[in-house]
């Protein structure tokens, strides 16, 4: 007799991108705020018990730093381009979203990679590769259709069935998306990755460390130049607007941790380098749509 196994879709309203990352469960991740407002986001989540479908919406530009599971095999459509991102877990990198931001996502687990006998060296060359197919949009708009109506109990037949479904419709929208890739494009961005993937990796081990211009450059091990074009092509900002928000979002993060007994706006500015504290109060306002003060007030220890 087949038994019947409710599949719930789980949803998660989130305020922070703190908050963000804890929904999205088994993957290395980092998110910083990058563009102005209060951050509100959205994950729907559903296990198929060794295939995980999920939607993420977020409503100000996140820098995600970042590696799927072990072993995984993800297939993430992002909405704002149509786009497909093909990702495993050395897929660590540098990626800004814009704002208003909308992915949906299958990731294949480990188990049910082996299992399948899915051939990951075959992929090579692709991984966070943008690909472009007709087919992408039409089908991100049946996975998110899936998720909504998804809501009754389904046995384990029809578990299996849906799991080889969604196999076989990302490996064959793959294949579309990959025909007529220009590979001489596709090896400079190779290398512009390879590049950023260098700065992501120590971002992401080295999250409160502070480096000017030319560190940065020596951490990617290229010319500031070379720093500047792979920075306008994958994060639409110089490495310096990088560099600065991302120790406004440093700032935020001790802000949050400390009391008004502990510390002052004034002592965390200067720990990340902001000697010009009425320059870093209308910067901190302008990202976070608050005062650093009002930060520190309402921090979960005050």
């Amino acid at each position: 007799m087949t038994t019947c196994n409710p599949l719930q879709v789980q949803a998660f309203n989130t305020a922070d991108v703190a908050e963000q990352v804890r929904a999205t469960p088994g993957w290395v991740q980092h998110y910083q705020q990058m563009s102005p407002g209060h951050f509100a986001g959205q994950i729907r989540y559903l296990d198929l018990q060794g295939v995980e479908v999920y939607e993420e919406q977020m409503n100000t530009r996140v820098e995600q730093n970042f590696s799927a599971p072990q072993g995984a095999l993800a297939f993430c459509f992002d909405r704002s381009d149509n786009a497909l991102y093909l990702l495993n877990e050395d897929s660590r990198n540098i990626w800004i979203t814009p704002e208003n931001y909308q992915e949906i996502a299958v990731v294949f687990g480990p188990e049910f990679v082996r299992q399948q006998g899915l051939d990951l060296a075959k992929l090579e060359g692709l991984f966070m590769t943008q690909l472009k197919g007709g087919q992408n949009a039409l089908f991100s708009r049946w996975l998110s259709s899936i998720l909504t109506k998804l809501s009754q109990p389904i046995d384990s037949k029809e578990k299996d069935a849906l799991t080889r479904q969604l196999l076989e419709d990302c490996l064959f929208i793959l294949d579309n998306a990959r025909i007529g890739l220009d590979h001489g494009e596709l090896q400079r961005r190779t290398e512009e990755r390879t590049l950023m993937k260098r700065i992501g990796e120590w971002a992401a081990d080295s999250p409160e460390e502070t480096l000017n211009l030319l560190e940065l450059s020596q951490v990617a091990g290229v010319s500031l130049r070379q720093l500047r074009q792979a920075f306008k092509a994958y994060t639409g900002m110089t490495p310096s607007q990088w560099l600065r928000l991302r120790r406004l979002n440093s700032a935020h993060r001790e802000l949050l941790k400390c009391t008004p007994t502990q510390t002052t706006v004034a002592e965390v500015a200067m720990n990340w380098s902001f000697w010009h504290l009425g320059r870093f109060s209308n910067s901190y306002r302008s990202l976070f749509k608050e005062l650093p003060s009002e930060t520190l007030k309402r921090s979960p220890m005050a």
